[in-house]
Order: structure tokens, then C-alpha cells, then sequence
């Protein structure tokens, strides 16, 4: 079951502005709403999502009707205005980024460096890695800014360009140097490597001390605070 936080969570027409606003929630929440359209807003003491620019009034609707409906079907209480306000729920699958970032999670658990290495290389394989794949989408974005007609657009589509160049090319060296040493290690963390704690068929003795080095530890705080849950959500 997917466990939403519990941050109070709005979408309503703001009365003084007119604009459709979404405020509160989590990371996920946040992820939903920038999914359905919405647009980040970031300032120093206030964070939230409203609609693009320039939309009909059904579009003003619509998009914040879906953003509803999307954030209920994971159970997250909207409070919205009755224009927004809708029984439907539409799936949540798990989006592109979750799959990169489950890369994460097993570097977490690796247990030698042949595990690394095999995460990291789909960053940087050649034909289909992740990162030669950002570069395509990088340089994509360039092409379709370079004629769109605005005085900034040739700029936007060089400084795309730059990322998708020498910016982006200084990781993805880094990334192979670090994946093809840790390929030649052949080593198994000290810390991590699977222990039975069973005496070797040739020892005799039964007090017998297994030879693995005591795992490394960090001392928890006098009063641990409990740990937010864990989103669960649908994959496709």
C-alpha cells in the first residue's frame, strides 16, 4: 500500500490572483503534480505548484481535475475547489526516474565490486547507457530550441548543447574510470560479503571464532525519531 505523508495537501483558485494553485505534500506529491503539468515554484519562504501560462479555462480545469484525481487514487487527502473535485482515480505507475534510481539501491546491497560495476555500466554504456542517453535528449531539446523564433532561444539551444557536450562529458569519464576500475578489483566489502558464521569443515575446535571483520556501525541517538514509510507504488 502506497503511505503518503501527512503534510496538508491543497489545490485551490487563488482569490486574490485567479491562479490555480497546489500547495503541501511530499516529494511524491510534488512528482504528481509537475507529472499532470503543473509548474514548480520555489522561493525563500514558500514552496508550490501552479498551471502554465497563457491556458483556456477548461485546460485550467482539466489539469488540476487530473492532478486530483491522480494524488487520490495513491491516498492522499486534496482538499480542492469543487471545480477540481472529481470520484475518478487514475493510476500512479512508477515513473522512468524510479527505475534509474533502483540503480541506487543496488549499489546499496552490493557485496563485490563486480556488483558496482555492473550498475554503473548502465550509465555508461556505450550503444544504450543512461548517460549517452541524456546526452541525446540534451542535444534533442537543443534542435528544437534553435528555431523557435525567440532572441534567447539560439542561446538556450548552445547552452543545451554545452551541457549535452563538455558538461555532461566530464561525468561520463569520471563514471567509466570508476566502473572499469572497480571491474579489475575482483573484491568482495569487507563489510557487506554474505557470513554464515559456520566452522570450516576442517577446523575441530569448537570455539572456533569466525575470521569476518566486525560490521562497521553507527551509533543510534539516545531518542531515534521514527522513520517516514516508504511510498509503495504500482508498476506498469
Amino acid at each position: 500500500m502506497f503511505a503518503p505523508g501527512r503534510t496538508p495537501l491543497a489545490l485551490r483558485r487563488d482569490p486574490h490572483s485567479g491562479e490555480v494553485l497546489a500547495r503541501g505534500g511530499d516529494a511524491v506529491a510534488r512528482s504528481i503534480r509537475e507529472r499532470t503539468g503543473f509548474v514548480p515554484v520555489v522561493r525563500y519562504h514558500d514552496r508550490y505548484h501552479r498551471l502554465p501560462k497563457n491556458l483556456d479555462r477548461a485546460e485550467e480545469e482539466r489539469l488540476p481535475t487530473r492532478a486530483v484525481a491522480r494524488l487520490q487514487a495513491v491516498g492522499y487527502h486534496v482538499e480542492a475547489d469543487t471545480a477540481f473535485a472529481t470520484e475518478h482515480r487514475e493510476p500512479y505507475y512508477l515513473p522512468l526516474g524510479a527505475h534509474v534510481a533502483h540503480l541506487a539501491a543496488r549499489i546499496r546491497e552490493a557485496e563485490s565490486t563486480e556488483d558496482v560495476a555492473a550498475a554503473l555500466t548502465e550509465l555508461t554504456a556505450d550503444h544504450d547507457g543512461i548517460l549517452p542517453a541524456l546526452a541525446e535528449v540534451l542535444a534533442a531539446a537543443a534542435d528544437f530550441y534553435e528555431h523557435l523564433g525567440d532572441p534567447a532561444d539560439r542561446y538556450t539551444a548552445k547552452r543545451l548543447r554545452y551541457l549535452s557536450g563538455e558538461r555532461l562529458a566530464v561525468i561520463d569519464a569520471d563514471l567509466r574510470t570508476t566502473r572499469n576500475e572497480l571491474a579489475d578489483r575482483h573484491t568482495t566489502h569487507p563489510h557487506r560479503s554474505t557470513c554464515t558464521g559456520e566452522v570450516g569443515p576442517g577446523e575441530t575446535e569448537a570455539s572456533t571464532v569466525c575470521p569476518c571483520p566486525v560490521p562497521v556501525t553507527t551509533p543510534l541517538p539516545s531518542a531515534p525519531a521514527a522513520l517516514p514509510p516508504i511510498p509503495a507504488v504500482r508498476h506498469r
